[in-house]
């Protein structure tokens, strides 16, 4: 992949909401490729919150702020909580079937992953070249040959094979994000087994039913990140570029010209989860309807003592 466009440093959501109204009299032919993707993402975030357009359209810019504050605290929280518990599951899902990982990869620390441990550079090393050239494997660990975040790493292939000659063969398709996937934004519990009936995904929780763009590049660029030795996840570290890699994904994702191909791994993706999701929607109907009638149950018992 070649360069890629630095995003703006701004928050986009706050943004768009102090210049709404110069927004809405600009014609959207006339907007950068960044400024569309920030425009999509703010309509799809209208289309979640009802009442968030009059808030941001009637409030001072004070209140504005403060709108684009939350969401932003809300953002870091939700991410901050999918770095924390997708770093001991990843290392589950890494490790040799009945096996230790060796030398051992601690769940606290960070310091011997990235190229530094056999398994954790083998998946991050770069689609392209060959790990077990000890040559390659070297320059990697030393940092001689440097990684940028749009070179994107073998795990996100599946069966972490990169074709040359067909580069979207694969892409995106691993295990190892499918379960990550899963774990955000359905349920830890549906990983690799069935779910349990005590929680709700988030997917459902938010109103999403289906694969999206943004998701799987979020789902890719948290993996990339629990991989290496970094300690803290940040979109402006150099060191993991996690900026750089997140929007490479997204512009390939967003090209029109591959629009067929994304299509397809959008349809693979929804098939390959439609039983999962479809489970848990199951199960979150019966026990709403299970807590309906043990409501009524209640009523009817209550109103039978009082007469």
């Amino acid at each position: 992949m070649g360069p890629r466009k630095k995003a703006s440093t701004s928050d986009p959501l706050v943004s768009h909401g102090c210049h709404f109204e110069q927004l809405e009299d600009t014609p959207l032919e006339d907007l950068s490729a960044e400024e569309w993707r920030e425009h999509r993402v703010f309509e799809q975030l209208l289309d979640s919150y009802p009442g968030l357009l009059e808030r941001l359209k009637d409030g001072s810019e004070e209140e504005i702020f403060h709108v684009g504050e939350l969401i932003g605290k809300g953002a870091a929280g939700a991410r901050g909580d999918d770095t924390k518990t997708l770093k001991s599951a990843v290392l589950d899902w890494i490790s040799p079937r009945g096996e230790a990982i060796q030398p051992p990869l601690h769940q606290n620390s960070k310091i011997d992953c990235s190229f530094n441990h056999e398994l954790t550079g083998s998946l991050l090393c770069p689609a392209g070249l060959d790990w077990n050239d000890p040559r390659i494997k070297d320059n990697l660990r030393s940092g001689e040959t440097l990684v940028c975040g749009d070179q994107w790493p073998i795990f996100v292939y599946a069966n972490h094979v990169y074709d040359s000659e067909d580069p979207w063969c694969g892409l995106l398709r691993s295990r190892l994000l499918v379960y990550a996937y899963k774990h955000v934004f359905m349920s830890p519990s549906l990983v690799d087994r069935e779910p349990k009936a005590t929680r709700s995904g988030n997917a459902h929780l938010h109103g999403m039913n289906s694969v999206t763009i943004a998701s799987l590049a979020y789902i890719a660029t948290q993996v990339r990140f629990t991989l290496s030795s970094s300690f803290v996840f940040s979109w402006t570290d150099t060191t993991t570029d996690s900026k750089t890699f997140y929007h490479s994904l997204l512009d390939l994702l967003e090209d029109p010209e591959e629009c067929k191909e994304v299509d397809e791994l959008l349809t693979w993706w929804n098939r390959y989860l439609l039983s999962s999701f479809t489970m848990l929607l199951r199960l979150i109907i019966n026990i709403a309807t299970h807590a309906a009638k043990m409501m009524q149950y209640n009523n009817t018992l209550a109103q039978s003592f009082q007469s």
